[in-house]
């Protein structure tokens, strides 16, 4: 029997055909198979990007759709978004803390009555007058605030701009707690016009429960019995109370905001809502913490003149110098304690009801200083 020969025709062994067909074969079909993946890569790859694409077009046409929908406002409009948030924070916030300023101001006025602290303050309230009458003031303290809060965020985020029109974008950076500082102040000075008269109404209430029944018996009464003078007698201590309380209000917030982000290495923009929330009230805190030093004596002395009527022919300057001069240094801080739970609370809850109401009203535009790029 012969040995076996392999077909030189198919072999892959024999030398007979370089190379043989059955090696161009598979080499053939390998290349065929190889060319089906690449073909089939780049089809998913292609797929890919034009899903990618298609879904660019359609968050496109949802930003396009949402800004004719419901476009972001700009000035005037958005000014008046700012001016809302700001009287819904400060009407919330000073009239739900009435209480606390109704002791406040019992304790400025009437030291060696209310002389039990806070606490104390509250219980000698309601034993004397009862619970209903931590509530006096009420009125004049909501709508007063709700103006105060409309000039004062408003008229802050307007003159804060402007600020950086005229100076300059780097310029503006360079110098922004001079730009946050004139800003709050120019702010606070139209504010204070609105708020005066209802803060004379407040303060007269409180200081004497049987003036009258409200805001628009007390607002009348005076109005008639001393003429619309009586309302701004105190407008030079609010100003001395007011403008800087303001300022430090707002310089401190924003340079606590820019610290806190600093520390966490992160934006504003990436921040979630919770945190937002967050940092609003770290920074409203801090802020309202100091400016509640900053306006303490002012305050003390704006309670003292819209107690009582002063004297025939006497000048409110004349009055405010011998009123600090009895009072002293220790006079002038007389229920510290009290303004620092109610102005920290307060600051903290307003810049908390800003920064949400804003956002839900759509009135983004506000400038931060900070964040404009190099």
């Amino acid at each position: 029997m012969s040995p076996y020969r392999p077909n030189p025709f198919f072999s892959t062994t024999n030398t007979f055909f370089v190379p043989s067909v059955g090696d161009r074969v598979d080499n053939a079909v390998a290349q065929a198979k190889a060319l089906g993946h690449d073909a089939q890569a780049k089809a998913q790859e292609l797929a890919s990007k034009a899903d990618n694409k298609l879904q660019d077009a359609k968050e496109a046409v949802k930003v396009t759709a949402s800004d004719v929908v419901n476009p972001s406002p700009t000035g005037a409009d958005l000014y008046a978004r700012f001016a809302l948030a700001g009287a819904l924070g400060c009407a919330i916030t000073h009239g739900a803390l009435t209480p606390v300023d109704v002791v406040k101001t019992r304790i400025q006025l009437e030291p060696e009555v209310y002389n039990k602290g806070m606490v104390g303050g509250f219980r000698q309230i309601i034993a004397k007058e009862g619970a209903g009458a931590l509530l006096t003031g009420f009125g004049p303290t909501a709508v007063g605030y709700a103006i105060q809060g409309a000039f004062k965020f408003g008229g802050y985020e307007f003159w804060k701009k402007k600020a950086i029109d005229v100076l300059g974008v780097d310029k503006a950076r360079e110098n922004r707690q001079a730009v946050y500082l004139g800003a709050a102040g120019i702010a606070e000075f139209f504010a204070d016009i609105a708020l005066c008269p209802l803060e004379a109404t407040r303060i007269r209430l409180v200081s004497q429960p049987s003036f009258a029944n409200g805001l628009a018996g007390g607002f009348l009464r005076i109005l008639r019995e001393e003429g619309p003078g009586a309302f701004y007698a105190g407008f030079g201590p609010i100003l001395f109370k007011q403008i800087p309380y303001t300022m430090a209000k707002f310089a401190v917030f924003e340079v606590a905001s820019e610290k806190i982000l600093q520390s966490t290495g992160k934006s504003k923009d990436s921040l979630t809502s919770g945190q937002q929330t967050g940092l609003n009230l770290a920074s409203g805190l801090i802020a309202g913490m100091a400016a509640a030093v900053i306006s303490q004596p002012a305050d003390t002395l704006l309670s003292k003149i819209n107690k009582s009527k002063g004297a025939p022919g006497q000048s409110t300057t004349s009055r405010l110098v011998q009123m600090a001069g009895q009072l002293g240094v220790n006079g002038l801080f007389t229920g510290m304690t009290a303004r620092l739970v109610m102005i920290g609370t307060l600051t903290a809850g307003q810049f908390f009801i800003y920064g949400d109401i804003k956002k839900a009203l759509n009135a983004t535009g506000g400038v931060e200083i900070a964040a404009i790029p190099k």
